[in-house]
């Protein structure tokens, strides 16, 4: 099946319509949500506030009772439960609720006229009073035991006698022993006898301005229910028959400004995909759409692209082609910048005084770092190794011209800092285009071990003796760039070199080598990566410098050329001497 094929045979598994109606039933059940729970909390808020209201005016006409009846002195039984009831252990007060622990109590008067009856009479009073109250009583917040400790109690079923306590919260306790006066004493909380409860209640007071006891009135949510669960159903109700008008509603605008446009525009999409020779550019132009909305100007919109596509599309293609060309010839500099590096190791098989390998990573395509070595005559051995400023095709063309006039004076016998200076007063005789290059040159002289170098800005060398077993940076002397300046003057140095010793050096790509968090390789993870194996060959060496930036740089983009050569010191195992030794490639 081709791709047009393809394309014309999608069919929407739903409809537009559809998906329309169901947003607007999902939206609906979220809205008849929202508002339900906005609506319970309102309507619960209210409930609360007329019961917490009520069960204090309940508590509060008790108080005012029990405050104008001279005939018991609540303050005083109050003060007498609690000093039998702190009188006891707390092993003895875990009994509550037991004839064990109701007979300490038994030496006070419960006589039919006694004190505690009047006050459970009076309290019966005001309970029977109210239809929404569940309980009046009187009780006295211990803030030492955390308990409510109950003085008179009324209630039949769940009848607390004098004396008895349950636990409360601090939360709760606090409210009552703290109140400031201001507001409505009372508390929400959940018991484990009642479930969700509203106490509310003032307190009693002795002469001292002392609080003694509570008058608290209870309220449980079963007196609340019934109102709640009408309120749900009324606006449950009401909310379902409007929902299902706002949905038909919805379903027809839809259809008629959404639906319908979009799938002419679809239609005219299809029509644009099987017009593979593209011979119209009217598809889009022809619709008729007049919504005066987004849809409307998506029309507009794509009839205007149809025919800068048109156009791109030749843009496009010639623009393709040119891409090709370039990366064709960015190959090809490539290939010939490679080619004109030594590539072939080992590079003089007939010579086994010493050991040399190097690589050269570049950046982008091509480069302007590069590396050189060549035997001058049979007993020296130049090398080389350079980093031209910038990168891509201008550095690897000043690269090239760099190369070719450092390897001619070396060949003409120079010393280090005499090829220094003919390279640099060839290239800043017409450099035009102020580029410049950092250089190491050095020259072997391989039946003594001395190295005869010099350095025109480059990366310090870095030597592994021997004897020590370890590489260390050679801090040497640097002169100015190459190509930067004229009639500049350069020194030299030697390094003599015994068997076994190593010779490294590199451009600025491995030290600065830089990690995602902008963090660069530096100087000293160079060398402790040269110390890893140090006594391995050079190629290893090099293998292991670059495993260790590649760890270091991770994800992060390569941002400059890398080029690194090793040389190893080996005259004992020392071969013949070609009678005409030449340059590498």
């Amino acid at each position: 099946m081709s791709e047009t094929q393809a394309v014309t045979t999608i069919k929407p598994q739903k409809p537009l319509s559809a998906k329309t109606k169901e947003v607007a039933v999902i939206g609906g059940i979220l809205l008849i949500s929202v508002a339900l729970i906005i609506g319970m909390f309102l309507h619960l808020r209210s409930l609360n506030d007329r019961y917490t209201v009520h069960a204090y005016d309940v508590a509060s006409y008790a108080r005012m009772a029990i405050d104008h009846n001279e005939s018991v002195d609540t303050r005083a039984v109050a003060e007498e439960v609690m000093t039998v009831y702190r009188g006891l252990s707390e092993e003895e007060r875990s009994k509550t609720g037991t004839d064990d622990y109701h007979s300490y109590f038994s030496n006070l008067n419960h006589a039919s006229d006694s004190s505690f009856t009047l006050l459970e009479n009076i309290m019966a009073t005001y309970m029977d009073s109210s239809d929404e109250v569940d309980d009046v009583y009187i009780a006295v917040f211990d803030e030492k035991t955390k308990a409510l400790v109950y003085i008179a109690d009324p209630q039949k079923e769940h009848h607390f006698r004098v004396g008895e306590w349950e636990p409360v919260s601090e939360t709760e306790l606090q409210k009552f022993l703290n109140w400031d006066g201001k507001e409505t004493l009372y508390d929400m909380s959940r018991t484990e006898r009642y479930g969700w409860m509203c106490t509310a209640g003032v307190p009693l007071m002795n002469e001292a301005g002392e609080t003694v006891a509570f008058v608290l009135a209870d309220v449980t949510l079963e007196n609340v229910l019934p109102s709640l669960l009408d309120y749900l159903i009324r606006i449950s109700l009401g909310m379902i028959f409007a929902i299902a008008f706002i949905i038909y509603l919805m379903s027809y605008y839809t259809s008629k400004q959404v639906v319908e446009p979009i799938n002419s525009i679809a239609e005219a999409a299809m029509d644009y995909i099987k017009d593979t020779k593209g011979e119209r550019n009217d598809h889009f132009a022809k619709l008729n759409i007049h919504t005066g909305d987004e849809i409307e100007n998506l029309g507009g919109i794509m009839a205007g692209m149809e025919k800068e596509l048109a156009h791109r599309e030749a843009r496009i293609r010639h623009i393709t082609a040119e891409r090709e060309r370039v990366e064709t010839e960015l190959r090809m500099a490539h290939n010939i910048q490679e080619a004109m590096l030594p590539h072939a190791f080992p590079p003089f098989p007939e010579r086994n005084e010493f050991d040399i390998y190097a690589i050269m990573d570049p950046a982008r395509e091509v480069g302007g770092d590069f590396y050189d070595f060549f035997l001058i005559d049979k007993d020296h051995l130049g090398l080389v190794i350079a980093d031209v400023s910038g990168k891509g095709v201008p550095a690897a063309l000043f690269m090239m011209i760099s190369k070719v006039i450092l390897q001619s004076c070396a060949m003409l016998g120079r010393s280090p800092k005499e090829i220094l200076q003919k390279t640099n007063q060839g290239l800043t005789s017409d450099n035009q285009v102020g580029m410049f290059v950092t250089v190491w040159p050095g020259i072997l002289e391989i039946s003594t071990g001395i190295i005869t170098a010099s350095n025109a800005g480059h990366e310090y060398p870095a030597i592994y003796r021997k004897e020590t077993g370890t590489f260390e940076l050679l801090k040497d002397k640097h002169g100015f760039v190459i190509g930067g300046m004229d009639q500049v003057h350069y020194e030299e140095y030697q390094i003599q070199l015994k068997p076994g010793d190593k010779l490294f050096v590199y451009t600025d790509g491995v030290p600065e080598a830089t990690a995602v968090d902008s963090t660069m390789f530096g100087t000293d993870r160079m060398i402790e990566a040269l110390n890893r194996n140090p006594d391995a060959a050079p190629q290893e060496i090099l293998k292991t410098v670059r495993s260790a930036v590649d760890d270091f740089v991770q994800e992060a983009e390569q941002f400059d050329d890398l080029t690194m050569m090793c040389m190893e010191y080996m005259p004992h195992t020392s071969a013949d001497i070609p009678a005409n030794p030449g340059a590498s490639e």
